[in-house]
């Protein structure tokens, strides 16, 4: 069977909380998937003739990048994907980190969970679900008023879906990453992007010189592919000059983001006086966010562990102190104190954790969607489609979305090139 996405644009209107709006999703455009039948024969044949004419780099192995490329791959696009990190998954990796007594403990640093409301988004979270890849977190949420001391709000168990991966959240990732058809180079650095005009074709150059090969499509789902805030991090210029893409580039010159800072805590017993395991925090300079990360599904319960999530606010006035350089240990040691003392105020007995340590998102959060309509921002001519979070929403849904419309685009373009 073969996978044919064809568009149906329509307008869907639906209203969440902001008490969730960084983890749930909003209304845009949606994406009708089509399963069209073919015969084995001719699955393979059409296959074996895109894989060997038509070749697609996709940037980056978050969640939007690793759906485009398992999208494409399944419709017999031959797909490298490119990630910078050692794993895939973006803010859906999990981190791993050992205790001095050598512990190890796992935690879902970034995003905790997500949730669905477009239905092509819906489907394929239903086929990782059959295949083992999610789960749904069924515990109380609420919220919490640092004035007030009260927790309010409190959601009944399993009244909103919200899904995680098991048995981390890097686990979806790292599946799509795996499947037929995606060759995934983890650890491999973009330097230089170049569009060679007499060939028609995409050459990338590794940060260490390194040719990694030509491409007819490109997908660049890191935005920092093509941020100027590159510099200001690495040194370095991005990869992509923004001159090859006039026609994209007032969008793409200036991509506002809003950092983050998470805590990772670990205890030896049970926080039983929060009534809740996640939770907002109104009213707080430092602290926007706290969930139990080891009630998940398909962790391990032989310790309790919190992840905390800072204020953007908080996080930006760090930042202004520090620099986006990489912080300190004395930096980072200070914000996992602030905001584990902020925590404590949610609860009477919060008892002193065997581990915590605090880690910096500098691009946690998209501070604007660039092409809520589109999806993905697209140039034909030159077989580029930049897709992520920072072009729908937000959040999980936002980027699977836009993984999506980019692969349509490539795979559009891919059959007219045969």
């Amino acid at each position: 069977m073969q996978c044919i996405y064809t568009p149906s644009y329509s307008i869907q209107s639906h209203h969440h909380d902001d008490f969730f709006h960084c983890y749930n999703y909003f209304p845009s455009p949606s994406l009708s998937i089509h399963l069209v039948s073919m015969s084995v024969s001719e699955s393979n044949r059409q296959n074996t003739m895109t894989s060997t004419v038509f070749k697609v780099a996709v940037l980056g192995g978050g969640i939007s990048g690793a759906v485009c490329a398992s999208t494409l791959a399944r419709n017999g696009v031959s797909v490298t994907l490119f990630e910078s990190a050692r794993g895939p998954g973006g803010r859906m990796s999990q981190r791993r980190e050992k205790t001095e007594d050598g512990k190890e403990l796992h935690f879902d640093h970034g995003a905790p969970f997500f949730s669905v409301s477009k239905p092509e988004v819906a489907r394929l979270v239903q086929e990782w679900e059959s295949r083992g890849l999610v789960a749904e977190w069924r515990e109380k949420f609420g919220s919490f008023d640092i004035q007030t001391l009260k927790f309010d709000n409190i959601e009944q168990e399993g009244l909103s879906k919200r899904f995680v991966g098991v048995p981390g959240m890097n686990s979806i990732c790292k599946a799509l990453c795996n499947e037929s058809g995606v060759e995934s180079k983890f650890g491999v650095g973009i330097g230089r992007v170049e569009w060679l005009d007499d060939e028609k074709l995409w050459s990338l150059i590794g940060v260490d010189g390194q040719n990694l090969g030509q491409f007819k499509g490109l997908v660049a789902s890191d935005k920092n592919i093509v941020s100027t805030r590159i510099a200001d991090v690495t040194g370095r210029l991005p990869p992509l000059d923004l001159k090859l893409l006039p026609e994209l580039s007032e969008k793409l010159h200036n991509l506002p983001v809003r950092p983050c800072f998470a805590v990772m805590l670990a205890f030896a017993e049970p926080l039983s006086t929060i009534p809740v395991k996640g939770f907002s925090i109104k009213n707080s300079k430092v602290l926007s966010w706290a969930y139990c990360d080891s009630r998940k599904p398909g962790r391990s319960t032989t310790s309790e562990r919190w992840v905390l999530h800072s204020t953007a606010e908080y996080a930006e006035s760090i930042i202004a102190q520090t620099g986006l350089k990489k912080p300190s240990d004395v930096t980072l040691n200070k914000v996992a104190e602030e905001l584990f003392q902020e925590f404590q105020r949610t609860g009477t007995k919060i008892s002193q954790p065997f581990f915590k340590k605090a880690h910096r998102w500098g691009s946690a959060f998209p501070a604007a969607s660039i092409a809520q309509e589109e999806k993905c921002l697209w140039d034909r001519n030159k077989r580029l489609a930049i897709c992520g979070d920072f072009c729908v929403s937000p959040n999980v849904e936002g980027a699977i979305d836009s993984g999506l419309a980019a692969a349509l685009r490539l795979k559009d373009i891919s059959s007219s090139c045969l």
